[in-house]
């Protein structure tokens, strides 16, 4: 454990160091994950305010804190791995990852959490100016605030376990990109993230029920902002347990696999 904690040191060390070297593609970045929950939140707002004030429960104030809400929990806990693994594969970057002690999921982790402690230093101002600006009203409760770290928590490692077993098809095919694509299609639409899903057809939202996504984004966003009852709260996370297990399980298989057919292939 005490070399485990070293090698995090150091990552973060170094994670934070290339954060700060590359700060023009960090601000693009941050901008971009701004400005999306932005524009839901006007045409959202607009929305309501075109049908009387409200649409689905949510007024314009309720839709602000929605999706300012929404974008600090999927700021905190998305994952970028499927996008970088191909590469790491096919130009033979993982060949020395694999000489480590250690899962090179660990690097992944620290990196991680180097950038989203570095980033919310901006995001939660960010946050509160928003929140200011269109008058976002917030009734959380005090019990379901206890609990939100936990789901956060588990929100960010099943993200993440699903992220490498995305990830992992690179074993078997040197492009992901179609992958990628399907799987940020159906987070973005299952997830609550264009729209919550209270607003959503009835088919729409039993798929998100049977799906990781809800669980993973709409689940905290629902509980911080106190649209959630306890026993609500005791089963969906329930279902992030559940929906861990899975993505550990897969991803503990097709690396175990896939390690078998390792081979870097050239650009």
């Amino acid at each position: 454990m005490l070399a485990l904690l070293d090698a995090y040191r150091a990552q973060f060390r170094v994670t934070f160091a290339i954060q700060l070297e590359y700060r023009a593609s960090l601000a693009i970045w941050l901008i971009g994950t701004v400005l999306e929950p932005t524009v839901y939140l006007v045409v959202w707002s607009t929305v309501a305010r075109a049908q009387g004030g409200q649409v689905g429960g949510f007024d314009p104030q309720s839709f602000a804190a929605y999706f300012i809400t929404t974008m600090l929990v999927n700021h905190w806990t998305f994952t970028w791995i499927m996008h970088e693994f191909e590469y790491s594969v096919r130009m033979g970057q993982l060949s020395p990852q694999l000489l480590r002690p250690l899962h090179p999921i660990h690097l992944h982790v620290a990196d991680n959490i180097t950038y989203k402690l570095l980033t919310s230093t901006v995001m939660v101002p960010v946050a509160v100016l928003l929140a200011w600006i269109f008058e976002a009203r917030f009734e959380p409760q005090p019990w379901a605030l206890l609990l939100a770290p936990v789901a956060l928590g588990m929100s960010f490692a099943a993200r993440l376990m699903l992220g490498w077993t995305l990830a992992l098809a690179a074993f078997w095919t040197t492009r992901v990109f179609a992958i990628n694509e399907m799987y940020f299609l159906a987070s973005l639409f299952l997830s609550g993230q264009m729209a919550p899903l209270a607003l959503l057809p009835g088919a729409i939202q039993a798929v998100a029920s049977v799906l990781p996504f809800r669980w993973m984004v709409a689940f905290p966003v629902e509980l911080l902002l106190g649209r959630l009852t306890p026993s609500d709260a005791a089963f969906a996370l329930g279902m992030q347990g559940l929906w861990l297990a899975v993505t550990y399980g897969l991803m503990t298989v097709l690396w175990r696999e896939g390690v078998k057919r390792y081979s870097a292939v050239g650009a």
